[in-house]
């Protein structure tokens, strides 16, 4: 069952159609859906994502019966997979995660941004002031300062150039407590799973921080019977696509082929 990218909430993204064209021709059916929509612009919290998901594995077994049912979840989805998993330890047979972030979405996203800037040749300078400006923005959102204050720091960096690659709103919001999920710690949720887990990073990810996120992984799951199986993918972003392709066609022959490979050996044979 496929759970969704942040800015892919609808089940014809392209690498969702992928894995209903190659998993059902071995032998696996993949249930795709239309992520509920955000309200007023926000981000759906982790866990009514969580609990959508749980659902839709009920809904799943109640027509098809006690098949293990595996949760494949890319980005915002490989938070959400994870917790889902650690709820509903009966629910769900295995995690397959591309790009699963080990740190907050706060934390992912002072990473991410910083590195567009780095990727577009900014130095040292504006990567110190994107970091102010974060920081500034993430405590009012926290409730920790207060909006006049933010909303200066977002008016004096609003004409930079590189403001639209920061992904911070023009215009925050009237109440913090908007972002709920900044400061998730996915930790935990990782040391909840007890299933086998099959994450997949591209090598030069420009959002996640792979190492940072591969070492929790490890820690959470150190007494882990089977710990995680990890795949870098070479020539590989954010997503799993060769030269940042945004098609099926770009999807990396590598990724497929250890999906198949790894799906092979954990699933039960009929």
């Amino acid at each position: 069952m496929v759970l969704h990218a942040a800015g892919a909430g609808e089940r014809s993204f392209f690498c969702y159609t992928h894995l209903a064209r190659v998993l059902p021709e071995a032998g696996i059916a993949v249930l795709r859906f239309d992520r509920r929509p955000r309200v007023g612009g926000r981000d759906v919290p982790l866990a009514e994502q969580a609990a959508d998901a749980a659902a839709a594995v009920g809904v799943l077994r109640r027509h098809a019966g006690d098949v293990p049912v595996g949760l494949w979840g890319l980005s915002q989805g490989a938070w959400v997979a994870p917790l889902t998993a650690a709820l509903h330890p009966e629910l769900v047979a295995f995690l397959v995660l591309v790009s699963a972030s080990g740190v907050s979405p706060a934390a992912q996203m002072r990473y991410g941004t910083a590195e567009q800037l780095r990727r577009h040749g900014y130095g040292a300078v504006d990567l110190a002031e994107l970091d102010r400006l974060r920081a500034t923005v993430e405590a009012y959102l926290r409730g920790d300062g207060d909006r006049a204050t933010a909303q200066a720091a977002v008016d004096r960096c609003a004409g930079r150039r590189w403001f639209p690659l920061v992904y911070v709103p023009r215009e925050l919001p009237e109440q913090p407590g908007t972002w709920r999920d900044m400061d998730f710690d996915p930790a935990p949720v990782f040391a909840g799973v007890s299933c086998p887990v099959l994450l997949f990073y591209g090598a030069t990810d420009a959002w996640v921080p792979v190492d940072d996120s591969i070492a929790v992984w490890r820690r959470a799951t150190a007494g882990a019977t089977l710990p995680p199986t990890v795949c870098r993918l070479d020539g590989c972003d954010h997503y799993p696509t060769v030269g940042e392709g945004e098609d099926v066609g770009s999807i990396s022959p590598q990724y497929t082929a250890t999906l198949l490979s790894w799906l092979d050996t954990h699933l039960p044979t009929a």
